[in-house]
């Protein structure tokens, strides 16, 4: 199925508009013969496909048969998370790819999208039957689904959809924003996380070899190749795998020790192999056509309801990848503590050698000064602590710069896992929140959030349309906290009204 090539006029008109993002689908783990707590939060225990089917109903008939606009905001699904592979590959595999997950290449995107949605079936036939009836579905690329750039698995998504071709032209794919009914902009928000952002959505391959894959961040390669390999840790909950040195201690003597003894050997091979390829990628140029970059541009925006001149300027707003600093990333991995425990060994084992060959010491000696190390080593790491956190939020200088540019008094962001709603100024801000399978602890039985999304309707007469965060529910949703001015960086938590 070819995807569809016009850009229908009446995407720029919407009356209501209902936003999710972080819904995170990915395919089904297995239960684990000896280990059932590893990768649990993957099971199909967790799958929400039927609830996601009760929450379309429910908005179609709250919008009491007007016509829906569904903006699924980033990281609807998870690439980074499928470590499936072909039975009968058709495809060449190295040895990482077999146990971290397969490369973003077009046709091993295309396999994973396969699994992903063979997998969630119930959730393709609630979408298919959502936009039978009239709606429309617009896809905004996030960090963990870059794949989605891909035309191939684009139109692998449309086939398993299997709408009439007269309906195809109902979903749309957008590279990193969109403008709804010229009031909000919707953007997945990965753009203003150094560790997370996309270096290029215009131009987003690089050519690897004689490969074109998905240039991807320093968050996505460590998905595949340190949480693939560490499936006691849950992805969508940072501090489950951002913890203290003393933390990590007790995590491995309660889940790890038996099941994975050498992880230390694991955790420092995985580190390497991410700040090795994030480094090396960030300095690989964009694969770009030189005869097509304003017809790119000009895609991209017609797409995003908006002039070429917001998707110029809004590209402008984007931070600096993490990767452009080593020692950061470096220091996100624990490598520097590597390091300097390496550093301190071979040097004392130095000294001890030269001592040992005019004193003959007894190798214990060598403990006195690895001893005296200690406390200054437990020192540096209690004061380096993560900044994961700290650049998730986007800064009210870019909120108020991107409403400006795009001539709107609404934004809308996903990726941080956290709802909001709250003015900034002059301009409205909210976050939908996430719909993953995050979970406190590796029993999962500590959910951290509800299935949030954003209601946005026509308001009074000459009002105007009007954003609602709402939380759906046993078939049913319930208003959020009014909006306020953001007083503060403190999480705010849902709460019925």
């Amino acid at each position: 199925m070819e995807l569809p090539e016009d850009i229908g006029s009446d995407f720029h008109q919407a009356k209501t508009t209902v936003i999710v993002s972080d819904l995170h689908l990915c395919e089904a783990e297995p239960l684990h013969p000896k280990y059932p707590l590893w990768k649990r939060y993957k099971s199909r225990e967790f799958f929400f496909d039927k609830e996601f089917s009760q929450f379309l109903d429910h908005i179609q008939e709250k919008s009491r048969g007007e016509s829906i606009e569904l903006i699924l905001n980033g990281d609807i699904f998870d690439f980074d998370s499928v470590t499936s592979i072909p039975e009968n590959p058709i495809f060449r595999l190295t040895w990482l790819e077999r146990t971290r997950g397969l490369h973003p290449q077009e046709e091993k995107s295309k396999y994973k999208i396969d699994v992903i949605l063979r997998d969630h079936k119930e959730w393709v036939d609630a979408l298919r039957a959502f936009i039978l009836n009239g709606h429309r579905a617009i896809f905004i690329i996030g960090n963990h689904d870059l794949e989605l750039h891909f035309r191939r698995v684009q139109e692998s998504f449309l086939e398993h959809l299997n709408l009439p071709q007269d309906y195809t032209s109902q979903v749309r794919f957008c590279e990193w924003f969109y403008i709804s009914n010229g009031d909000t902009l919707v953007e997945h928000g990965n753009q203003y996380d150094p560790y997370c952002m996309a270096q290029d959505p215009v131009h987003p391959y690089l050519l690897r070899f004689n490969r074109i894959e998905v240039r991807l961040p320093f968050g996505n390669l460590a998905t595949r190749y340190m949480i693939n390999s560490m499936g006691f840790f849950n992805p969508h909950v940072e501090s489950n795998y951002i913890m203290s040195a003393g933390e990590y201690v007790r995590f491995f003597f309660r889940y790890m020790l038996r099941a994975q003894p050498l992880i230390v050997a694991t955790w420092i091979g995985s580190a390497t192999v991410i700040l090795f390829q994030s480094f090396v990628d960030r300095l690989r140029p964009s694969l770009a056509d030189p005869l097509t970059i304003e017809d790119r541009i000009e895609n991209i925006a017609a797409k995003a309801n908006a002039p070429p001149r917001v998707a110029r300027e809004l590209k402008e707003l984007f931070v600096a990848p993490a990767a452009s600093y080593p020692t950061i990333i470096a220091r996100e991995l624990w490598l520097d503590r590597a390091f300097l425990i390496f550093l301190v060994f071979f040097i004392v084992l130095e000294i001890f050698l030269l001592v040992n060959k005019v004193f003959g010491l007894s190798f214990f000696w060598i403990f006195i000064p690895l001893f005296m190390f200690l406390p200054f080593f437990l020192f540096y790491s209690k004061n380096v602590t993560s900044t994961v956190q700290q650049y998730k939020e986007p800064k009210e200088r870019i909120l108020s710069a991107a409403a400006l540019i795009a001539k709107v008094p609404r934004i809308i962001y996903g990726h941080t896992h956290i709802v909001r709603h709250e003015f900034i100024g002059a301009v409205e801000h909210l976050n939908s929140g996430t719909w993953s399978p995050a979970f406190l602890d590796v029993e999962c039985e500590k959910r951290v959030g509800q299935k949030s999304f954003v209601w946005i309707s026509p308001g009074a007469e000459g009002e105007g349309r009007v954003a609602h965060l709402m939380a759906f529910e046993n078939s049913d949703s319930y208003m959020v906290f009014n909006p306020k001015p953001r007083d503060s960086r403190k999480n705010r938590t849902l709460a019925k009204v």
